[in-house]
């Protein structure tokens, strides 16, 4: 059995937490830049308020109904799962977070709770110790605890925990869930099945496995056996190392200056430096990409991308911006506003298994004292307390968040004091 968590309109209840006076006022979440909705509070979705909505379109509504408007405040939310993994990682030997407000718990060894009622209690201390309301799906599978997890949030007579443990219920559940709704469908598939008369995750689990083969592959049969109640899905406690690792963004603004694009590059250096540090790994290749916007026609329009290989794998912030500075320099042009910029770092090599270079004159012992320290820093402080002098402090590049709230949780200087 696996009980799959689920916060209740996460970034909602992040925002209402800190600000009470907003419980059962309508409230949406913008995506980066301020873009389109990317939550909604149940008061929101009640006035047909779409995911993925563009703001601009809500004008109207947002007069007439108050609704408030937040742009995304990640300090916050990434602060706040933590605090909800932390807890619920003490109620199970195995759990994996599966998103920023979901998770998997594995309850194997748990066969003789009674698995309604731990579940509530699960549920109420991460509200307790947290202040976020989560609903939890119990099943066989990670599949079926997701169709679970669905009705638990759905139906208030669940009492927040709804569990598949039964042939019975299995089949119940899947006659009246969407086929468009089962994790791993979606609306990729939906209207393929669709046409084939599957509606419903029941229907789906009619048809014969040769015939999902052929309509979804590999990927289609492992879902169509876990609503069968066939576990196929592994809850593997740790992400493989990735491969490669990108960070890129839309600018705030447009930019055209070098040493604007520069600061935002060096930015996008650190973020990728702190990841391979994470997973102990180090770039033998970094790239840097610039573009303009090209749904600006009356702009001149510009792309490109510049590759290179360092002598020396390495994961140190301040190498892989000297060499992300030659690339930009390479590829930069005057005379055009640039709307996004990226940097990819790939070739990535255990740390440990790094060939070093007879010829490097970098005191790589030092280095990564520095690095070292830096880390425990940025994993106390968070990571715009100190950073490297390339990253500047502008903020004509960065993302647009005219609404974002305080960071409640993570900078001092919004702590909430209580007099």
């Amino acid at each position: 059995m696996y009980f799959l968590v689920d916060c209740d309109n996460f970034f909602v209840s992040c925002e209402r937490n800190f600000q009470p006076n907003l419980r059962g006022v309508p409230i949406i979440v913008l995506s980066n830049n301020d873009k389109c909705v990317v939550a909604r509070s149940n008061e929101a979705k009640a006035l047909g308020i779409p995911m993925g909505e563009a703001v601009f379109k809500l004008t109207g509504l947002i007069e007439k109904f108050g609704i408030e408007v937040f742009s995304s405040n990640y300090s916050l939310y990434g602060d706040m799962s933590a605090r909800v993994m932390s807890i619920l990682s003490t109620f199970v030997q195995d759990m994996i977070p599966y998103s920023i407000d979901e998770a998997f718990l594995s309850l194997e060894g748990y066969e003789r709770y009674d698995l309604a009622k731990y579940g509530r209690e699960i549920a109420r201390t991460v509200t307790k110790g947290t202040g976020i309301p989560v609903s939890i799906g119990g099943a066989p599978t990670k599949t079926l605890a997701k169709v679970a997890s669905k009705y638990a949030k759905k139906y208030k007579g669940y009492q927040g925990v709804c569990l598949i443990d039964t042939e019975e219920k299995r089949l119940k559940a899947l006659k009246e869930f969407p086929v468009g709704d089962v994790w791993g469908i979606g609306s990729r598939y939906q209207k393929k099945l669709e046409y084939y008369g599957v509606k419903t995750a029941y229907d789906f689990t009619l048809k014969s496995e040769s015939w999902v083969r052929k309509m979804m592959t590999v990927v289609g049969v492992r879902t169509w056996k876990e609503l069968k109640g066939i576990s196929v899905i592994d809850l593997a406690k740790d992400d493989p190392d990735k491969k490669t690792i990108c960070t890129s963004r839309s600018f705030g603004e447009m930019v055209g200056e070098f040493e604007m694009l520069m600061e935002a590059v060096a930015n996008f250096v650190a973020s990728c430096a702190r990841k391979l540090r994470k997973q102990s790994s180090c770039a033998g290749v970094i790239q840097v990409f610039i573009t303009t916007n090209r749904y600006r026609s009356d702009l001149p329009q510009y792309f490109q991308s510049k590759l290179i290989e360092l002598p020396t794998a390495s994961n140190d912030v301040t190498e892989l911006i000297h060499y992300a500075r030659l690339a930009l320099q390479a590829i930069y042009r005057e005379g055009y506003l640039y709307y996004k910029a990226g940097v990819i770092v790939a070739d990535l090599v255990p740390a440990s298994q790094v060939q070093q270079n007879l010829f490097d004159e970098c005191d790589r012992g030092k280095h990564e004292r520095v690095l070292e320290a830096l880390d425990s820093v940025h994993r106390k402080y968070g990571t715009r307390v100190l950073k490297v002098a390339a990253q500047g402090n502008s903020k004509k590049w960065t993302l647009k968040s005219e609404y974002i709230s305080k960071q409640y949780t993570t900078n001092p200087d919004d702590f909430i004091e209580i007099h």
